[in-house]
């Protein structure tokens, strides 16, 4: 009995690291997706761009993968403490992650219609900053999960109040294009769509930290902010 206790730990273990070893995996691809469809925007690469909107299947699929995992540990397992907060982690991470990849598809789509209508009267808008400060959220936020690390949060929630803040002013300069030369409506449009799609890649990245936040701590902080402004209001 002993033996088959021991047996049933080191398998139970196994199951974990995993699923762990899922989401970076995951995240990995997802990673690939984003960085392709910002290059496809860039460049006009219409292969890439199709690259990524046929990918997208590979990324639900491991979604599903990993949810199924999930589900089969807590139901034969019964995870307490430290192992049921992970197996929580995951099954919240994979699905941003599996949003974020929504995000990726959408831009190539995007791109491809830019790209395609060979559109003459496109605003120069450029992309690159933000982009880059999303991607480096996301892997911030991934290398936090691998390590538990609860430490990265603030900062990655710097980093989201900053793009925040580019897709504003993005956005004003678009209107203000729109305004001025009709032409650029089509155009603009599409732009705002892919800034606003990297603006919800940072959020994913940034709910991807607070759930590390849950996992090294236990503690939920996702509504914290949204519970202070309340506070505050009810004082006033």
């Amino acid at each position: 009995m002993a033996k088959m206790t021991e047996h049933t730990y080191k398998q139970f273990t196994t199951e974990l690291e995993e699923i762990r070893s899922g989401v970076l995996q995951m995240g990995g691809m997802v990673e690939a997706q984003v960085t392709n469809a910002l290059e496809g925007l860039r460049t006009g690469n219409l292969p890439l761009l199709d690259q990524v909107i046929d990918g997208d299947q590979r990324i639900n699929l491991m979604q599903k993968q990993l949810d199924d995992a999930c589900n089969h540990i807590v139901a034969m397992r019964q995870p307490a403490a430290m192992d049921m907060r992970l197996v929580m982690t995951v099954i919240r991470s994979v699905t941003d992650l599996e949003r974020i990849g929504d995000e990726a598809k959408k831009m190539a789509k995007s791109a491809k219609r830019l790209h395609s209508a060979e559109l003459s009267f496109a605003p120069r808008i450029d992309l690159s900053q933000p982009a880059q400060a999303a991607l480096a959220m996301l892997h911030a936020a991934l290398d936090a999960f691998a390590r538990a690390d609860a430490s990265v949060a603030p900062r990655i929630e710097r980093q989201d109040a900053e793009i925040d803040a580019s897709f504003k002013a993005t956005m004003r300069q678009l209107i203000t294009y729109m305004m001025e030369d009709p032409r650029t409506i089509t155009s603009s449009l599409e732009l705002l769509f892919n800034a606003k799609a990297i603006e919800r890649i940072g959020d994913h990245a940034m709910n991807i930290a607070e759930y590390v936040v849950f996992l090294a701590q236990g503690e939920d902080v996702r509504y914290a902010k949204s519970e202070e402004a309340q506070r505050g209001a009810d004082k006033s």
